[in-house]
């Protein structure tokens, strides 16, 4: 059996295809250097991974929003006009920040809570991978 490539978005196209295919609810694996993750089960929503970061302001903290799972990340819905977003912008709990595309597959990411975008930090349609760093939030403290 030869390694995945992480980093091929016709692999994990593939791999999505076929656990969707299956019924599966979702996949990891995990080697040195590299990890893929794949939930196909629930509302078709990810969980933000994110790291705190140093406070940026008395009574506010920054938060750096990583990226659940390897695919194409873009920040608007691609059938959707493309309207250029403003920064800062603010969020609520249940705002779609944007979505990583993987095939015909899209997986939302949600802001998880109320705050300001501050900073796209991935290009859209760039290939990101797992953890890469996505936007930049302030969090109310």
């Amino acid at each position: 059996m030869s390694a995945i490539d992480f980093s091929d978005p016709a692999a994990i196209a593939l791999l999505t295809q076929a656990l969707t295919a299956a019924g599966v609810d979702g996949l990891e694996i995990s080697r040195p250097g590299a990890q893929l993750r794949i939930i196909i089960s629930g509302e078709g929503e990810a969980r933000i991974s994110a790291t705190g970061a140093a406070p940026r302001a008395p009574g506010s903290a920054q938060t750096v929003v990583t990226a659940p799972m390897a695919g194409r990340f873009c920040v608007e819905h691609p059938a959707a006009s493309a309207v250029p977003q403003n920064l800062p912008r603010s969020l609520s709990d249940t705002d779609i920040l944007g979505f990583i595309r993987v095939g015909d597959v899209l997986l939302p990411l949600r802001a998880g809570g109320s705050g300001v975008m501050t900073r796209l930090l991935a290009a859209p349609g760039a290939l990101v991978g797992y953890g890469d760093p996505l936007f930049e939030i302030e969090f109310p403290s």
